[in-house]
């Protein structure tokens, strides 16, 4: 096994690369960068994000950026403009150097964690990272337990009950609540239980209250878990039904096989025989399908549900610097995600052995 995590760990490297590689190409020709965007400041047209360029009349010439783009004049607005302040504007934002000095920078910094620094935060993206991660944490780790501990036990009921009452209406129910994506029960919640119409019980925006810092420590939970029980609930009841039903479907599968007949004809009792036996197999593919729901729920699930509740997390935070065009921001936290998600698989990788012994990969090739 240890060979094989460090194999794992090796791949990393070049997945990483390759991830950041692509990410950094498709930056390059993004319209409307940071030099413009100062531009149109300067002259007064305002700094949206998507304004274009114009090579010289060529809509080919508008498609590129300012950090593939070598004329000055070709930056919207420049006209005017002393071309050494505009040469000036491409140094601070790291545009005066070719595409692939800028990448051979980038990859060394981010081996050793410097993300660089935000263009319009003046905060390093680490930094940023850090302050927010607080919020995606939170919203991810609790949905994502809440969400396990009501989907396996619900899913092994409806196996043992496939086919009566409960298993039928827990079904409706179920599909219910897949159809209906997560900001809807977020805005349903608001209006029900946080002074949208009826009731106020809940806080409407935040992760704590103000002064929390001063709270004693039972009572900094107790207002942390007040603040969490809308956005959570959300999340828990849009996103339970698929992991419900795979739950469901693998312990139906594996109740079928030979050897659980075996173990009920050696007079093992149901209990038995569904969790001595059953259970550890048909966990499997539960465990398979968690570094998909995890990062699911941690990154992008919870974009919508931190604008709707106010939440200043790493989901709000990545879609604001896309539209602002702040490049360091897109690719750290970029580089942080697709870290953290080879990270869970070869976690994955660990817990299948842990959970079956008979798993080995030491003869797989990686």
């Amino acid at each position: 096994m240890f060979n094989y995590i460090l194999k794992r760990l090796l791949l990393m490297i070049p997945t990483l690369l390759g991830i950041m590689l692509i990410a950094f190409v498709i930056v390059q020709f993004v319209p409307g960068g940071p030099v413009e965007r100062m531009i149109a400041e300067l002259q007064g047209h305002g700094t949206s994000a998507t304004a274009r360029f114009t090579g010289g009349g060529s809509d080919t010439g508008g498609a590129m950026s300012a950090a593939t783009t070598g004329a000055q004049s070709d930056y919207r607005g420049a006209q005017g403009l002393d071309p050494e302040f505009i040469a000036e504007l491409e140094a601070m934002y790291g545009f005066d150097k070719p595409a692939y000095e800028r990448f051979i920078k980038m990859v060394k910094d981010y081996f050793t964690f410097d993300l660089g620094e935000s263009y319009y935060r003046n905060i390093s993206v680490t930094d940023l990272i850090i302050e927010k991660m607080p919020v995606s944490i939170s919203l991810g780790l609790w949905s994502t337990i809440i969400i396990y501990l009501i989907s396996i036990p619900l899913g092994i009921k409806k196996a043992v009950r496939d086919g009566q009452s409960f298993d039928i209406w827990t079904s409706a129910v179920i599909f219910i609540g897949y159809a209906i994506p997560a900001f809807m029960f977020a805005i349903l919640l608001i209006i029900l239980f946080a002074g949208g119409r009826y009731f106020d019980f809940f806080p409407l925006r935040g992760l704590t209250s103000d002064g929390w810092a001063d709270f004693p420590l039972w009572k900094q939970i107790l207002d942390y878990a007040w603040h969490m029980v809308l956005p959570t609930a959300a999340m828990v009841i849009s996103g339970f039904a698929s992991l419900t039903m795979l739950t469901k479907n693998s312990f139906l599968d594996e109740i079928n096989k030979q050897y659980v007949l075996t173990a009920r004809a050696k007079g093992l009792s149901e209990k038995q025989v569904l969790y001595k036996h059953v259970f550890r197999n048909a966990m499997l593919i539960v465990i398979a399908g968690f570094p998909a729901a995890f990062l699911h729920i941690f990154f992008t699930g919870s974009l919508l549900i931190e604008v709707i509740f106010s939440l200043d997390g790493l989901g709000l935070l990545g879609y604001e610097s896309i539209i602002n065009r702040d490049y360091p921001v897109v690719l750290g936290t970029l580089y942080i995600y697709a870290l953290i998600g080879l990270v869970m698989t070869l976690v994955r990788d660990i817990a299948y052995v842990i959970v079956d012994p008979r798993i080995s990969f030491e003869g797989q090739k990686t």
